[in-house]
């Protein structure tokens, strides 16, 4: 990682607060599972609990409770202690430093903006790495880590996002992301170009939006300058809402709005007067909405009522929740005694993931370091919020793509 991104990085955050709680006596009994019996595993969850990227994050460590309801099931008992990186790289590192030294960690189950930050020293002492690719490249080049939702390639591009804009009828895109986060400048980049090629205009792109601001002023000037008409934030549900309510004010008329996260609880997090600024804003996700009502997500609204995590589903909760199935699918291949060698060779195996059903017919290989660039086969499902309720969306249920041969656009520096 750069100097340049560390002291940005910092220069965003609150100041740096640890938190290592172990959660491990809220797990559930284990089941009797063969071979598994009563199989005890301590794990590290590692996340953004405060600072500015915890309005993304910091369900986090519910999801992963669910996810132990499950576990439990399959007969293991997953015991856990939550390290927060504060939105901030010295915190993140010592985070990742006390999992290794302290807590002896079997794995670390992540879903951080920062955890970039920590890779070179959990991928130094052999730790496996279960979670969501959203902040850096580390998930395609370590070969310790396992992305739920496949090793995002986001320099390269697909079809998906394009096709769901001119679903929607859109003509004119803008897309924003972070300069401190890599995934989230190459995904506004790369969005871009999807438009380009399904035959939108891109009136603008910015990659370099200050991590979690709400100063959009003089952004939406440019947009409705641009004469955008579709909008593709590859932010925090914080800088979105801004963004989505002052364009309207603004008097910008959008096609389509699509929001990397947002979708469910997040709203409920997201501050005052989000619920307004969402309304008709679609939402893209790796999973089946719960709205579809299949017994994929029948089994995980249960699982986070047994959690006591309420059934309200984030995208953070998701990803949480199936961290923990494919740990578990991974010890199942471990041995009887795993250790973390073990458990990066069953990883290392798995090439049909499903997320406990949540792709619905659809899989991914988390070992395909090439080709992956909007999770399974490319697709992505979208609910719209309308009034206080998600509804799905007809020909985005999911809607799927394809990579797109030759093009691709710079990695973030």
């Amino acid at each position: 990682m750069s100097k340049a991104r560390l002291v940005l990085a910092a220069a965003v955050a609150t100041a740096a607060v640890f938190l290592a709680a172990a959660c491990g006596s809220s797990a559930p009994k284990a089941a009797v599972a063969s071979g598994t019996a009563g199989q005890t595993v301590t794990i590290g969850v590692f996340t953004d609990l405060t600072g500015p990227a915890a309005s993304s994050n910091k369900t986090f460590p519910d999801g992963v409770k669910a996810g132990t309801y499950y576990a439990a099931r399959s007969g293991y008992s997953v015991k856990y202690v939550v390290g927060d990186s504060a939105t901030n790289p010295t915190t993140a590192l010592a985070v990742a430093q006390k999992f290794v030294t302290q807590d002896h960690v079997l794995a670390v189950i992540a879903s951080s903006s920062l955890l970039f930050v920590a890779t070179r020293y959990l991928t130094a002492h052999n730790v496996p790495v279960i979670g969501i690719s959203s902040d850096g490249p580390e998930w395609i080049t370590s070969k310790n880590m396992f992305s739920v939702t496949g090793p995002l390639q986001q320099t390269k591009v697909a079809t998906t996002i394009g096709a769901f804009f001119k679903l929607l009828g859109a003509k004119n895109l803008a897309a924003l992301g972070y300069a401190v986060s890599p995934l989230s400048s190459e995904a506004a980049a790369s969005g871009a170009v999807s438009a380009e090629v399904a035959g939108l205009k891109v009136g603008y792109l910015n990659t370099k939006f200050p991590f979690g601001s709400t100063d959009v002023g003089p952004t939406v000037l440019q947009m409705k300058d641009a004469g955008i008409d579709a909008l593709l934030p590859a932010v925090d549900p914080n800088t979105a809402f801004a963004l989505i309510k002052s364009l309207r004010a603004a008097g910008v008329n959008l096609a389509a709005s699509l929001l990397p996260t947002g979708y469910g609880g997040d709203l409920q997090q997201a501050g005052t007067g989000a619920l307004n600024a969402a309304q008709n804003v679609y939402f893209g996700l790796s999973y089946e909405p719960v709205e579809m009502q299949t017994a994929a997500t029948k089994a995980f609204t249960a699982d986070l009522e047994s959690a006591g995590v309420g059934s309200e589903p984030t995208f953070a909760k998701y990803t949480g929740y199936v961290s923990v199935g494919l740990l578990v699918r991974a010890l199942k291949a471990a041995g009887s005694h795993p250790t973390q060698a073990s458990l990066i060779n069953a990883l290392s195996g798995i090439h049909d993931w499903n997320a406990l059903g949540l792709f619905g017919s659809h899989t991914v290989d988390i070992n395909d370091r090439e080709n992956v660039v909007n999770g399974p086969d490319n697709c992505m499902w979208v609910a719209k919020l309308s009034g206080t309720k998600f509804i799905l969306v007809p020909g985005a249920e999911p809607i799927c793509g394809t990579v797109v041969p030759g093009r691709t656009v710079s990695p973030a520096s």
